[in-house]
């Protein structure tokens, strides 16, 4: 499966600019015969908006998923895209996943980073799950979420091959560290393709990191971007990596009897 991962400017708190700029994206990468578009962490948004979340969260049914679905449909792949999600009186930091036949995944952001994401968001109370995506079980996680090893282990134990993490990882030593070395781990250690797509450029005083990446299973980087806007794209195949796999049975040579997690 060839799949396609956008690495975003965001127009802070310009929902319909930021949608365009994905319909924009989502087109090229259908023109080049993708099947998958990943975008970053609240890309439909802007992530540097404090109490703006407030008032741009939306429920499962808002206009921002339906511009998603009229995109996935029209381009004829599957997009990925992090969105502020209403609901009731609580705002979550989340993702979707939504085929071009309009069926969806959905996951909400588990791990909340800082004070600031603490301060607008409600952290997701709910595991991540395995879904087919073409014939690919595949799993989401957003940003900081992935740099839990534990995260990573559930979806690979529950027979994930790809995870998809959209991102808004800041610009700074830690940070690309993390991109650098910590991502290419968790897909090394557990036998999966990790798509991990970033923001870039300035919002708000908030400068990102960049660095998005997809990586194969034995932690090669299959595709890397820079600081700047930038479509990435790379053929996935999980049958080609059976001998990495066979190399590195973490999955199956674990003793979980041993393991004293608090």
């Amino acid at each position: 499966m060839l799949i396609s991962l956008y690495q975003m400017q965001p127009l802070s708190g310009d929902v319909p600019g930021n949608i365009g700029k994905i319909a924009q994206a989502a087109m090229a990468a259908a023109e080049m015969g993708a099947e998958l578009l990943v975008t970053p962490e609240l890309g439909t948004s802007g992530y540097a908006l404090g109490p703006q979340f407030e008032e741009l969260a939306e429920g499962r049914d808002g206009s921002i998923i339906g511009a998603l679905t009229e995109i996935a449909v029209d381009c004829g792949l599957a997009i990925c895209a992090g969105f502020p999600e209403r609901d009731g009186n609580q705002v979550f930091n989340s993702s979707v996943l939504i085929r071009p036949d309009g069926s969806m995944e959905f996951y909400r952001k588990s791990h909340l980073y800082g004070d600031g994401e603490r301060a607008a968001f409600a952290p997701g109370s709910e595991a991540p799950v395995v879904f087919d995506l073409n014939g690919i079980k595949s799993g989401m996680l957003i940003c900081y979420d992935v740099e839990f090893p534990e995260n990573v282990r559930t979806l690979a134990l529950a027979g994930a091959e790809l995870i998809l993490v959209p991102t808004a990882l800041p610009e700074g030593t830690i940070s690309r560290r993390v991109a650098d070395t910590v991502v290419p781990t968790r897909a090394f250690e557990n036998g999966v393709f990790v798509v991990y797509a970033d923001l870039c450029g300035e919002e708000n005083g908030l400068t990102y990191g960049g660095r998005s990446v997809i990586l194969g299973p034995d932690g090669d980087e299959l595709a890397r971007a820079g600081m700047r806007e930038t479509l990435l794209v790379a053929e996935i195949d999980p049958t080609a990596y059976d001998d990495a796999r066979a190399q590195n049975p973490y999955l199956t040579d674990r003793r979980p009897g041993l393991y004293r997690l608090g």
